[in-house]
């Protein structure tokens, strides 16, 4: 039996043949899923995948590129590498947004479930990634506290084997990358390495990325075990460009260019290191253990505050992931598992000037330390599921218990006061710090799916799940104004979901409809309290599709049409923002590649990307106009090892926002993205 490790919507060109006739159903590998190598097609749920020949073809300078591809994903880039998520929701931003969407890296989470970083991502090596691949939703019983709206894994590659590679990408506005993959095959044994350095002097002004990023992975068998170890290093050094400020002023190029904010940066480094056993043991039953490390830091400028204060932050810890498939009988699969971590972390917020701006700021955000505490974290799920075939139906079930428990102190003194502990002007300072506490949070989340395989190539399915995540630690112990404690629960999303994917005539296809509501959610009021009596309402429709025209030519689509609105009361400016539109959310995005195999060894690609209209604020009263961004791509396989590929961003040069926002404080702010830009890039392989 041939396996394909393929994606539910693929280029034909990179699946199947396109006179193929055999009616043998494309058989999709995923490890998101299962946590094991296991075939997705038949479960009821939602996983879209980027091989390792579309992550080549786009090049991607931030993983945003990639992400266009995956329907229901709307991922906004800031500046640098910098972005805020969005899959099957708005674009989420605050403190602790960042849990609504797990992220991991070959399945580790890149943080600690409460400790979540809005840029994340950045620490995954998505430019060298095997394949990336999004669950949509909270579907899964191996997934707990921040996949609420669905997980993002990136996987990186086997380099345990032999051969290797050498690749150079360069393009426009001092953009390089170097690229080395080198392994080595011992038989029972392997050991490789994964590398890339980024050099960016940007498009905006005083702007620039340097990151360097590696994977180091060595694999021994034994009889019936494998056991794969690894280690991912990223450093970050960032000269962040800010927001551009004035209604449309994306479209003013001397503008659009400028960096009003030449003193931001962002330094961040991480380090994960893993081990994963697995045993075949009898019956097909399979036990997998994987412990971990990790050590991250990162100082950041923030900028966008009053102040500009720098923050400190770091997290070290440790934490095992198992699990057991048991076989009952041909018919029945039961999974049995227990994840744990512990987490030390440490967060210090401090400013070194005088503030700036109206008497009322000057005096309520004041000089010195603002937070400064510790936090031991720790956390235990287990979780049971159980799969059961009934011919051509096949019923999953499941149930994750999750348990977060925080030991906070507090190092300065409680309260708004200043750090000498006087008084602040205009009735307290800006910052308000919780005495010392600990704070636990429970939950359980139950998963029902069920799946009918229509014939050999087309499947329905339908799926019924709660996803939660626990408050993150900045929302519980980063407080403002005169709030001394924040009482705050869970956020708590019901979903469900129906939907058909498989393969019909030179279609290959994914069709999901689903509906979500989440309770509790966690916000910070116009009292500046952080509260979590919000909720809302999340409906859409996604279709993901490929298509085999004549001549060589392939149709890869991405689209989704949804409506993300609030359902609380809360009133804004005088207005109930009940059943308004949330911001940053638009209701139709779509991604268009068209792809032509000219010649065996030519390929060329024309790409289409569509963000449709969307508010900037929660009362609907100002928005961002939308755009479509035009792209070519083009790629030659010159010799067996040697191939060059070019591409061109926005050839129309469009003028567009990655990112717009609105505030009260500032009016219309945007991210602008860039004009037409160019890159080519050469890769050696062996």
């Amino acid at each position: 039996m041939k396996y394909y490790c393929l994606p539910l919507i693929l280029p034909f060109s990179q699946a199947v043949v396109a006179d193929q006739k055999s009616t043998d159903s494309i058989e999709v590998i995923t490890t998101t899923a299962s946590r094991v190598e296991a075939l997705s097609s038949s479960l009821p749920l939602s996983i879209s995948t980027l091989t390792d020949a579309q992550l080549k073809s786009i090049a991607p300078t931030h993983i945003e590129e990639a992400l266009q591809r995956v329907a229901g994903a709307n991922v906004q880039r800031g500046n640098g590498q910098e972005y805020l998520p969005a899959l099957r929701s708005p674009v989420l931003s605050g403190a602790g947004a960042c849990g609504g969407v797990l992220t991991l890296e070959d399945g580790i989470a890149l943080r600690a479930a409460g400790f979540c970083n809005i840029n994340e991502l950045f620490e995954s090596h998505s430019e060298m990634a095997q394949r990336i691949e999004v669950l949509k939703g909270p579907g899964s019983a191996l997934y707990g506290s921040n996949a609420v709206h669905g997980v993002i894994n990136v996987i990186t590659p086997d380099t345990t084997q032999d051969g290797g590679l050498l690749g150079v990408d360069y393009g426009s506005y001092g953009y390089a990358r170097i690229k080395l993959r080198e392994g080595q095959d011992y038989g029972n044994s392997g050991i490789g390495i994964n590398a890339s350095i980024t050099d960016d002097t940007g498009y905006r002004d005083d702007e620039s990325v340097k990151q360097q990023k590696v994977n180091i992975r060595h694999r021994l068998e034994r009889d019936n075990l494998l056991l794969t170890s690894g280690i991912t290093y990223t450093h970050l050094d960032q000269q962040t460009a800010g927001f551009i400020t004035g209604f449309e002023s994306y479209k003013n190029e001397d503008i659009a260019q400028q960096n009003f904010d030449p003193d931001a940066f962002r330094k961040a480094t991480s380090l994960r290191a893993w081990s994963n056993a697995t045993w075949q043991l009898a019956n097909n039953d399979v036990l997998s253990t994987t412990v971990y490390m990790r050590d991250q830091s990162m100082d950041f400028f923030k900028h966008f505050l009053p102040g500009t204060p720098l923050e400190k932050n770091s997290q070290t810890g440790i934490g095992v992931q198992s699990l057991y498939k048991h076989s009952i009988n041909n018919n029945v699969t039961l999974n049995l598992g227990l994840d744990g971590e512990y987490t030390q972390a440490d967060f210090l917020q401090s400013q070194n000037e005088a503030t700036q701006g109206s008497a009322f700021l000057v005096a309520t955000v004041p000089q010195g330390k603002h937070y400064d505490y510790n936090v031991n974290a720790t956390l235990y799920a287990p979780f049971a599921s159980v799969n059961w075939q009934l011919n051509k139906w096949l019923l999953t079930a499941g149930v994750r218990y999750e348990h977060m428990q925080y030991d906070y102190t507090n190092n300065m003194l409680a309260g708004r006061t200043k750090e000498d502990g006087s008084e602040c002007g205009f009735g307290g300072c800006r910052y308000s710090r919780p005495a010392s506490t600990k704070n636990s949070f429970s939950n359980a989340s139950p998963k029902l799916g069920i799946s009918y395989q229509y014939n050999s190539n087309n499947t329905f399915y339908a799926n019924f799940s709660r996803g939660y995540r626990a408050p993150q630690a900045a929302e519980l112990y980063q407080l403002q104004r005169e709030q001394t404690t924040a009482n705050l629960n869970p956020e708590i999303a019901n979903n469900a979901e129906f939907g058909i994917k498989g393969l019909y005539s030179k279609f290959n296809y994914g069709l999901s409809v689903y509906a979500m509501s989440k309770h509790n959610t966690i916000y910070r009021d116009s009292d500046f309290f952080t509260v979590n009596d919000g909720s809302s309402r999340h409906r859409g429709v996604e279709l993901e599709l490929n298509y085999q025209l004549p001549n060589n030519v392939s149709v890869n689509f991405a689209g989704t049409h949804a409506k993300h609105s609030y359902t609380n009361n809360q009133v804004i400016n005088g207005l109930n923002i009940n059943g308004n539109d949330i911001d940053t959310a638009p209701r139709n995005i779509a991604n268009i590649d068209i792809t032509w195999q000219a010649r065996n060894n030519t390929q060329f690609a024309l790409q289409w990307h569509h963000v449709g209209h969307y508010y900037t604020d929660p009362d609907n009263l100002n928005e961002y106009e939308g755009h479509s961004v035009l792209s070519l791509r083009a790629q030659w396989q010159a010799t067996k090892n040697l191939e060059v590929m070019a591409r061109i961003i926005n050839v129309t040069n469009k003028a567009y926002a990655e990112r717009a926002d609105y505030t009260s404080f500032t009016g219309d702010r945007y991210f602008p993205g860039k004009p037409r830009n160019a890159m080519i890039s050469a890769s050696y392989s062996w």
